[in-house]
């Protein structure tokens, strides 16, 4: 068995790198010249290092002369121009299946990292299931179910599609902000704090698509990944300064106010030429009042679960980015 890894450098890739190396799998990954290897650095001598790119071909090609199987993480979850989102995540998986394809005798099977958003937005009365037919909100949405509609309908081995909602834990520099936050003793919250999420534990993820590589029940099947937990955006962010010990100020951040607050970030983004994640495409995802998937499918049909539970998540990426030194 040899797995192609796409996106290793990233907070998911690395983690999944980490699940496979655990294991003992052979790996190759690649990566772009310009990748930051930080999170990897510890594996460069166990692993392959293949320079190219998902939109390059003949690279994509070369990287999988011999692998038996793959693992599609690349992808794009902030730009400076919509057209980015669907360059990675939708040409990108295209280039990715057509690959497989082209060594269809020899690659057993494509995991495929996708997420909630390619579904939208759910509450908890209704949490969004994978035959629910998909209404995205965002054109990062958009552009990971143009992805995923690439594997299903055009992928000629076996394959699996997971969806995992917010993901967090250690690397991650998204949930980072609000971790700041409290540290400076405030208690952000948008919305009353009401918006329901559905949550996964990075490693959780990680080690369910090193699981999918092999697992018969798997194949040409899409799952969503996520706790069983389900947790507001107040009950997140209280959950975070219990960990930290700090005593916090409320900061109600009415709705409406997200969207001079998306503009401006995008603004500045493009001025600086450093994409981030908050822009008004970000906006209609942020407003929506609630993210919530059902992972009881996972459960049922893998006897898998998500079996990290909110309190040690964020015990543990807090004791890592206090070893980093990010707080």
């Amino acid at each position: 068995m040899k797995v192609l890894l796409t996106g290793a450098s990233g907070f998911v890739g690395s983690h999944i790198l980490d699940s496979l190396l655990a294991r003992g799998i052979a790996t190759a990954v690649l990566l772009r010249p310009t990748s930051n290897r930080r999170f990897i650095e510890q594996h460069l001598s166990q692993i392959e290092v293949r320079l190219g790119s998902i939109n390059d071909l003949p690279s994509l090609r070369d990287s999988m002369h011999d692998a038996t199987h793959v693992i599609h993480c690349a992808g794009c979850t902030k730009a400076l121009r919509v057209a980015e989102f669907y360059d990675a995540n939708h040409v990108g998986a295209r280039n990715v299946v057509e690959t497989v394809n082209h060594r269809r005798d020899h690659i057993q099977r494509l995991v495929h990292i996708s997420s909630l958003a390619a579904v939208g937005p759910a509450p908890p009365a209704k949490p969004a299931r994978e035959d629910d037919p998909p209404r995205p909100v965002s054109e990062y949405g958009k552009s990971k179910l143009a992805g995923e509609r690439e594997v299903r309908e055009n992928c000629r081995t076996g394959f699996v599609v997971l969806r995992p909602p917010v993901v967090y834990g250690p690397r991650d520099d998204v949930l980072l902000y609000l971790f700041k936050a409290v540290e400076f003793q405030l208690l952000p919250t948008f919305g009353g704090g009401r918006q329901a999420l559905s949550l996964v534990f990075v490693k959780d993820l990680a080690e369910l698509a090193v699981t999918s590589l092999t697992h018969p029940a798997a194949s040409g099947r899409t799952f969503f990944v996520a706790s069983p937990e389900i947790v507001t955006t107040r009950e997140l962010a209280k959950q975070i300064a219990a960990q930290m010990n700090v005593r916090t100020m409320p900061l109600p951040l009415p709705t409406a106010m997200l969207w001079p607050v998306c503009v401006i970030r995008e603004l500045l983004s493009r001025l600086t030429g450093r994409a981030n994640v908050l822009n008004r495409h970000k906006y209609v995802e942020l407003r929506s009042p609630a993210w919530v998937c059902d992972p009881s499918k996972l459960r049922q049909e893998l006897g898998f679960e998500c079996s990290m539970d909110l309190k040690k998540g964020i015990a543990e990426t807090l004791a890592w980015y206090r070893q980093q030194g990010w707080l």
